[in-house]
């Protein structure tokens, strides 16, 4: 009898946990904070940007507390998946290889991706063309990919961040930049000396390698924070107070069709 009555305690205790998990009263969101403007950091250490209003605002649609984490680019998803965050909203594009590791909401933006350049940069983009030019990305990205899945003969030069990438160019260390089109033009083109530089080559939106636009990443076990988060964004875009975020980073439909 003690060990029937032991169990039953177990089983409600599980039972209690798995409701008082799906009940989200808190979301924690990993962030980079170095993608701008999607996401920075203020030099008081305050996370700014298109990615924080929107976890914010999807927070107050769920009637949840909202905790905001920074991580850097390459260890977002391990900290995801250790538990260190419950959400991913990091300009995030959906692939077919991040879903084998995480689940996603729809899109929550869509934006082409550009190579940059100094103004007058002649490149011809081939395979022969590329053949030992230096082109930066973020590591570990789908710019990244893209570049390794098509131009072998590309010398691809790989930075923790887009910054740091930025620094590199100035000093005529790499020849381009590839990136999605908003965070060049906030991160680059729109600072102060970026009008020295500009969009060359072709605007890449192949699913094959960018996904179907960037969505929230949440693990797969937590199938009911992924559908909660869904329906908010839908909800955001109804009542059109994703449009009012949005038009405060850009200048342009960041959503698409």
């Amino acid at each position: 009898m003690k060990k029937w009555i032991l169990a039953a305690a177990v089983v409600s205790a599980l039972g209690a946990t798995s409701v008082q998990a799906k009940e989200w009263k808190q979301i924690r969101f990993g962030i980079e904070g170095a993608y701008p403007p999607f996401s920075w950091t203020e030099p008081n250490g305050e996370l700014k940007g298109f990615d924080v209003d929107m976890a914010n605002a999807l927070c107050k649609e769920l009637k949840a507390k909202c905790k905001i984490v920074a991580q850097d680019w390459d260890g977002i998803i391990p900290s995801l998946l250790a538990r260190k965050y419950d959400a991913i909203i990091a300009a995030m594009s959906i692939t077919e290889e991040r879903k084998k590791k995480v689940d996603f909401t729809g899109k929550y933006a869509l934006i082409p991706n550009k190579f940059v350049a100094k103004k007058g940069t002649q490149i011809d983009f081939t395979e022969a063309g590329l053949d030992g030019v230096k082109i930066g990305v973020q590591r570990a990205t789908t710019h990244d990919k893209y570049l390794t899945d098509n131009f072998k003969s590309v010398e691809i030069v790989r930075y923790g961040s887009f910054d740091d990438a930025y620094l590199d160019l100035k000093a005529g260390r790499i020849a381009s930049v590839l990136g999605d089109a908003s965070a060049l033009e906030e991160g680059l083109l729109n600072k102060t000396g970026g009008d020295g530089y500009e969009f060359i080559g072709p605007s890449l939106t192949d699913p094959k390698w960018f996904g179907d636009g960037f969505g929230i990443a949440v693990r797969k076990q937590d199938k009911d924070l992924t559908k909660k988060l869904d329906e908010a964004i839908l909800s955001l875009r109804e009542k059109g107070i994703y449009q009012e975020i949005a038009a405060k980073y850009f200048a342009y439909d960041v959503y698409g069709k």
